[in-house]
């Protein structure tokens, strides 16, 4: 014959099923009430409860679970702690696929969002006429209240408080507790000078670079909107949303990242950069120049940027300075072919003076937004020294700026056992004047000698 149980909460179940369990019922021989008189309903028999041993996952899950409104949720509660107990499934929660235990981690998972969802969609109003009295109304999915309100009694222990429901009311006088009927809606208070706070707070925190409507609706449902002073503005703000991405976009500092690949191989790198729009440097250049060398150079050397030999050619130091540069390495007794070069920018910048381009500096935000690639570069080829030639490299690779006749040919150390050594650029040597170039060619040539 089945028999009826009145429960109406946890603790009433978790003693019923003691007593059953007691009594090895089986759980097809239970159905469960909701806790009100019913012509059928009888509680179990009283019984000598043996000692049982149940796993506290279990009971975990049970408590959530117990809050749920399905209102099989107490039978198949007892079904489960009748198979872990009586049938020794121990590992039975374990168990993601068995129908019950996936049931049961359902409800688990629905409860708790319901309880986080009332932690974050609470808004309380002040009382007219009281200015310590606040009140909020809220309509939770499960039965959460009085779990949750222990929380917002420590949250807001000083404030006396109330919180609203269909089903029960919760009140908090700074010292106790207390639980009564609920309240419909129509009977909550309305809005109060706090809901002012409350829109302008949203309305600053409110990214329209992140917005995802589906995703919004998924997490604020508009049930609750009602209940939410910040709501009324999320229509507006939606409708705004594609101004204001735009002007945060146009706001956000240029860079190289987005146009990275995944793999960071230095060919796919020299094919990727080709398509960079990180900066506005491309929309004049030939092309980009990426570096070149061996994969696994133990020293890499660093540019400015292209020239304009370099632009056409793409190819790194092939103008007057690379050819410079390639006399001085070959007296510190360095073979080009066994180092790394690239530059700091990738793309010409230049100014045209007739038919002629003139080189011109980068700006210090264009070399922030192409160091991503010249990151890249130095991940895959892990050299043991970076030469920086010139301010913007030492720029780039140190992150700051730095006197280059002051730093110039020290070894220094970088990024974990690596050494950084800065010296000027060799365009540099092409500006100084006739009579001081060859001393100034001697010292650069001193500076690759420490490399070598």
């Amino acid at each position: 014959m089945i028999q009826s149980v009145p429960v109406a909460n946890f603790p009433e179940w978790r003693e019923a099923a003691r007593s059953l369990l007691a009594r090895d019922v089986d759980p097809a021989l239970i159905r469960f009430t909701d806790g009100q008189d019913h012509l059928f309903a009888q509680s179990p028999e009283p019984a000598a409860a043996a000692a049982v041993s149940v796993p506290k996952a279990f009971l975990d899950l049970a408590e959530l679970a117990g809050m749920h409104r399905d209102p099989n949720r107490w039978e198949l509660l007892y079904r489960v702690l009748y198979r872990i107990v009586r049938l020794q499934e121990r590992h039975l929660l374990e168990i993601e696929v068995d129908p019950d235990v996936r049931e049961l981690t359902l409800m688990r998972k629905a409860v708790a969002r319901d309880i986080h969802k009332m932690h974050a969609f609470v808004r309380f109003r002040k009382i007219a006429g009281d200015p310590e009295q606040f009140v909020a109304w809220h309509r939770p999915d499960h039965d959460i209240l009085e779990h949750v309100a222990p929380w917002f009694a420590n949250r807001f222990g000083a404030m006396h408080w109330a919180i609203l429901t269909p089903d029960r009311s919760a009140y908090w006088d700074t010292e106790n507790l207390r639980f009564g009927p609920g309240v419909s809606q129509a009977d909550a208070p309305q809005g109060d000078a706090l809901e002012d706070l409350w829109r302008s707070y949203y309305a600053s925190v409110f990214n329209p670079a992140r917005l995802n409507v589906s995703a919004m609706v998924k997490e604020l449902p508009v049930r609750h909107w009602a209940t939410l002073p910040e709501a009324g503005l999320i229509p507006k703000l939606i409708q705004d949303a594609f101004v204001r991405e735009n002007n945060m976009r146009a706001s956000k500092p240029p860079s190289a990242e987005p146009f990275l690949p995944k793999r960071h191989t230095l060919p796919v790198l020299a094919s990727a950069v080709q398509v960079c729009r990180g900066c506005d440097l491309y929309r004049h250049a030939t092309q980009a120049v990426f570096g070149e060398g061996p994969s696994k150079a133990r020293v890499m050397f660093v540019g400015e940027q292209p020239g304009d030999q370099e632009d056409l050619q793409g190819k790194p130091f092939v103008g007057p300075a690379g050819q410079l540069w390639n006399k001085a390495l070959a007296e510190a007794g360095i073979d080009r072919s066994d180092v790394y070069v690239t530059n700091a920018v990738k793309h010409f910048k230049f100014e045209e003076r007739g038919k002629r381009r003139i080189h011109k500096k980068p700006r210090g935000v264009e070399v922030a937004a192409c160091r991503p690639w010249l990151t890249a570069e130095i991940e895959q080829v892990n050299p043991r020294i970076i030469v920086a030639l010139g301010a913007t490299a030492a720029l780039s690779v140190g992150g700051k700026e730095f006197a280059i006749q002051k730093e110039r040919g020290k070894l220094m150390p970088f990024a974990g056992d690596r050494q950084f050594l800065i010296t000027v650029h060799p365009s540099f040597l092409l500006r100084v004047q006739d009579v001081d170039r060859a001393a100034e060619f001697s010292r650069f040539v001193s500076d690759l000698r420490l490399v070598a």
